[in-house]
């Protein structure tokens, strides 16, 4: 029994030695070990790692890409217009021993700093554009500058790279956003006025087009029409002339004939000739047969 008690307790002292002296940084995080609160290895890789029991102390930080959401501030523009401004800022561990130094290690403490460096940066940036640069002229010209700078200073007294910086939101204040209205209205409506116009003049053009067109496709018809016409009444004049020279009496009796048809439709017509005129010729043969 007193064997089985000294194995178990023996077991529990190699289980805690073991515990006190081995520790895991795992692919996500970076540390740094402290001796009696000196550092004395700083950017522990990912790994299985040993440390001093009861000497060493291990500090383990998150080495993702984090986010730190500023407080809306307000700035003013170039213009001496103030906004209301809502952003936030995507940052990392570069340097795990300055990030240490400057912070001890707490994220909240780094979170306030970058916080208050980002407004700065805004602060600064805003100042120098226009309104409508912010709004939406220069949205990403203005948060690569303020990326750029922040991670110029951030870099070497933090410790830590900002990755991006983004606007959630830019509001007006209230004696600024009715006139920014007024004139935003004012500029939509300058603009759908210039679109109807230039729709109008696109509009008679084509219409002036298919006007023209329409004209010209008709007078290339009738200019066929006629040609055609033509040529069926030199045709026929040609048949008419051939046949008046195979048989010239045939085609005078034809043509009296016709003569006859056309004068007599009517009942009631009535013609005053001479007994030898011409106009009997063929019915005088007739009689006479």
């Amino acid at each position: 029994m007193k064997n089985l008690l000294k194995a178990l307790g023996l077991l529990v002292v190699v289980v805690v030695a073991v515990n006190s002296t081995l520790f895991v940084v795992s692919e996500f995080e970076r540390g740094v070990k402290l001796r009696f609160g000196k550092l004395i290895e700083a950017d522990i890789q990912p790994g299985l790692h040993v440390k001093v029991p009861f000497v060493d102390d291990v500090r383990i930080f998150d080495a993702r890409i984090l986010t730190v959401d500023a407080q809306p501030a307000s700035f003013f523009t170039i213009e001496k217009k103030r906004l209301i401004v809502d952003s936030y800022a995507k940052w990392r561990i570069a340097n795990v021993e300055t990030y240490y130094k400057a912070t001890g290690g707490v994220e909240s403490v780094a979170h306030n700093r970058l916080a208050n460096r980002v407004n700065t940066g805004l602060r600064n940036q805003f100042g120098t554009r226009t309104l409508h640069e912010v709004v939406s002229g220069e949205r990403d010209l203005l948060m690569k500058n303020i990326t750029d700078d922040l991670n110029r200073t951030v870099l070497g007294s933090l410790g830590i790279e900002v990755v991006d910086v983004r606007v959630k939101r830019i509001d007006l204040p209230q004696e600024v956003s009715g006139p920014v209205f007024r004139r935003m209205t004012a500029e939509r409506e300058k603009e759908a006025r210039e679109l109807r116009s230039t729709g109008k003049e696109k509009a008679e053009k084509i219409r002036a087009a298919a006007d023209r067109q329409k004209t010209i496709e008709l007078a290339n018809a009738y200019r066929d029409a006629e040609e055609l016409r033509g040529e069926g009444d030199a045709e026929a004049a040609k048949i008419y002339a051939e046949a008046y020279q195979n048989d010239p009496e045939f085609y005078s009796f034809v043509r009296s004939l016709n003569a006859y048809k056309n004068s007599f439709s009517n009942k009631g017509d009535i013609m005053l000739l001479e007994p030898d005129s011409d106009f009997f010729k063929y019915l005088k043969q007739q009689d006479a047969n």
